[in-house]
């Protein structure tokens, strides 16, 4: 939108909000906002969900789950998902106001994407962001935020949401009560910089507070947070809301307020425009004994109406989007747009001897276990939608195979339990497996999760520890199975479904196939099928870390980034960050850097030659990493990316361009500083770990650069103590 047309919002906001009543304001600050007929304001429900495709609301493209897009390392994918997700919002929301439909989860103001840090591979919610780096996850945040919110000069698409600030990721059953201490570095080094991100570049509509407190402070209600980083630090000019019920936590369980009235008046005062509750309703109250300004309540009112205004849900024949119809809901197009999307998210941890991609013409009968073989719900992750037509693994490779090849099929196991039969003994498809791999020229095991056991707090059906993992193995009896696949002496390939890290050591040492899934999507079947085969050649990154134990991991309650993520960890991995093999070969030559030093100001330019050396077609990420050379620093960082596709023989050559603050690292205080010495970056297909170059054969091209004295790059906006 064009700032004229921004300030023009907020001035009909403001002069509407100088109308109101008292009580009219304190309705419109819910997220079942009333009506106001004398007014021409009418109620609106804020609450909707767009993580991976229109959620809760009906049939909708279901998308891979955030973590599956992020492994695609591929930012204009992430544009064009969340581009046909507007499309179909802004469908069903013409649709259900034709209809008269007010309801939850129809409106145009999403509450997506989700970018928090995913620092513990047990943290259940994981799979709703982008993974564990703080740069791959500003980039595809604010990709995200521009799909959903269009680029037409007048109105918004749909609004976008920031979500959960801040410093917010498990663990889930103490979420309500936690207090999640960190130090300024860590701070403003990994938790905020995707938020702030996603604020000065991907100018984002709003931003919601998450449940827990952050050094003390409730995050709906922290005056750190809301006010002084994220409105006076980063000039942000949305709308806060509250994650759902969270301000009722001050009183009950945070304990930082001893009333309904105090914790609506905290979170109001402190920044907090919307309440995902009722609790809001407080505010009449709080205004008259004096608890709450009333030129605070009105200018959160205003945050909301000049929100509704963008959107033109005050002028709504008049939007370029009003004509927007239902039968743009569902399309072919976004069904191929999320095919794609499906397939470019795997990602392939291993192909010993080049088992994959498999021969059609040599191949008379495939054997598929497993329970997520069959599984929608380890298609679609959570907050989805409801898809037309799903295709699980079991029918994609059925379909794509047709009568040529036999398929037999066995379940195997419950996802987590020791039988499948009420009354039967334990492992009671174990015989029914043995048959299947013995007249089976290859097996096809679909292990791994579902949202039943990761997931959110509360989420109906969470079978582990509130949502959150309590270690990263196989649950139940699925490695017996795969065990048994194994000793049948056939050909196995894995392919994992599950929205985090799994510790399948035992698979990595045996099995010779392995496919990383995640959640892919309601296409996710036919997509695997089609890698599987080879009409399509994998070219999915690791977003996050695959550790051997969970004994590795540090406390999962402990926010320190020590000995966290690739960016800090001290032990190998079994399958790093940035890692994916393909089925063709590509190789980085003539990487140079344009400059031999780096001072305050300096824009350094990385260019390199990408080129397929192998037979088949594929696309591949050229990434850049930088490590400074100096005590106490983390590993080296992932700071650029771009995603090439080539046919054979093809070459091209790449530049990216590295701001200084690329090269800067916070200090205790949490500024930004750029410190002499010596900078070492890195240019290639992977990160420059040892245990990458184990699994690939291949290292990164090492350039160096140097920064002759220290300087401030940026001062932390705010002092933490």
């Amino acid at each position: 939108m064009r700032a004229e047309k921004v300030l023009e919002c907020r001035r009909r906001a403001k002069e509407l909000v100088g109308k109101m009543t008292l009580e009219e304001k304190v309705s419109q600050t819910v997220h079942s906002a009333a009506g106001i007929e004398r007014l021409g304001i009418k109620a609106y429900n804020w609450w909707n969900e767009a993580l991976h495709g229109v959620a809760r609301a009906g049939v909708a493209t279901v998308f891979p789950q955030a973590v599956g897009m992020a492994a695609s390392f591929d930012e204009e994918l992430v544009w064009e998902v969340a581009d046909a997700i507007s499309t179909e919002g802004r469908a069903k929301y013409n649709m259900q106001q034709e209809f008269g439909d007010l309801d939850i989860y129809k409106g145009l103001t999403f509450w997506a994407p989700n970018v928090n840090i995913f620092r513990d591979p047990r943290w259940g919610r994981g799979h709703e962001t982008f993974g564990e780096d703080p740069y791959l996850t500003s980039r595809l945040g604010v990709r995200f935020i521009e799909g959903l919110q269009g680029d037409d000069s007048q109105y918004m698409k749909t609004a976008a949401c920031a979500k959960h600030f801040a410093v917010h990721s498990g663990p889930e059953d103490e979420r309500h009560s936690f207090d999640a201490k960190v130090n300024a570095r860590d701070l403003f080094e990994t938790y905020l910089p995707a938020f702030e991100a996603c604020v000065k570049e991907g100018k984002v509509e709003a931003v919601m507070g998450a449940y827990n407190r952050t050094n003390g402070e409730p995050c709906c209600g922290s005056r750190t947070l809301l006010t002084e980083i994220l409105r006076k630090g980063w000039g942000f000019e949305g709308h806060v809301t509250s994650d759902c019920w969270a301000v009722k936590d001050f009183h009950e369980y945070h304990k930082v307020t001893s009333s309904a009235l105090e914790s609506a008046a905290m979170a109001m005062e402190n920044g907090c425009d919307l309440n995902c509750g009722s609790l809001y309703l407080y505010l009449t109250e709080a205004v008259k004994r004096g608890m709450v300004s009333e030129e605070r309540l009105d200018e959160a009112v205003t945050n909301l109406l000049s929100a509704r205004m963008k959107l033109g849900l005050f002028d709504e024949a008049a939007t370029v989007y009003s004509g927007i119809t239902y039968e743009e809901n569902d399309t072919a197009v976004h069904g191929r747009l999320n095919f794609e999307a499906s397939r470019k998210s795997f990602v392939l941890l291993k192909n010993e001897g080049n088992l994959l991609p498999l021969d059609k013409n040599k191949i008379k009968t495939i054997g598929i276990i497993g329970p997520n073989a069959n599984n929608r719900k380890a298609l679609v992750g959570n907050y989805e939608g409801t898809a037309s037509r799903y295709y699980t693994i079991s029918e994609g490779i059925q379909d794509y195979v047709g009568d040529d090849i036999r398929i037999l099929y066995s379940e195997g196991c419950h996802l987590c339990k020791t039988r499948l039969s009420g009354l039967g003994q334990e492992n009671d498809r174990l015989a029914e497996v043995r048959a299947v791999c013995a007249h089976s020229d290859v097996v096809v095991a679909c292990l791994g999760l579902d949202s039943s056991l990761e997931g959110e707090e509360g989420d109906e059906g969470n079978e582990y520890a509130s949502g959150d993992k309590p270690d990263l193995a196989l649950p139940g009896l699925q490695q017996d199975i795969l065990r048994t696949a194994w000793e049948s002496g056939k050909p196995v390939v894995l392919v994992l479904l599950s929205g985090s890290a799994l510790a399948v050591s035992w698979a990595d040492e045996h099995i010779p196939a392995i496919i990383e899934g995640w959640y892919p999507g309601a296409m996710g079947g036919k997509a695997m099928a089609s890698v599987i085969f080879g009409d399509y050649s994998p070219e999915g990154k690791l977003p996050v870390t695959f550790y051997r134990t969970t004994e590795e991991l540090p406390d999962f309650r402990d926010y320190s980034m020590e000995g966290r993520t690739y960016r800090y960890m001290k032990q190998k991995a079994l399958y790093p960050f940035g890692y994916g093999l393909s089925y063709t070969d590509f190789a980085v030559t003539k990487a140079a850097v344009s400059q031999d030093t780096v001072q305050k100001g300096t824009m350094v330019t990385v260019t390199a030659v990408l080129t397929n050396q192998g037979k088949m077609g594929g696309a591949e990420t050229l990434q850049v990493y930088i490590k400074a050379k100096r005590p106490g620093t983390p590993n080296a960082q992932l700071k650029a990316l771009k995603k090439v596709e080539l046919k054979p023989g093809e070459s091209e050559e790449i530049s990216m361009e590295l701001a200084d603050r690329v090269f800067g690292i916070r200090d205790d205080k949490g500024d930004l500083i750029l410190g002499e010495g010596s900078y070492e970056i890195y240019v290639g297909t992977q990160q420059p770990d040892a245990r990458s170059s184990e699994l690939t054969g291949k290292h990164p091209v090492c350039l160096e650069i140097k920064a002759d004295k220290t300087e401030l790059l940026e001062k932390a906006c705010v002092a933490v103590c």
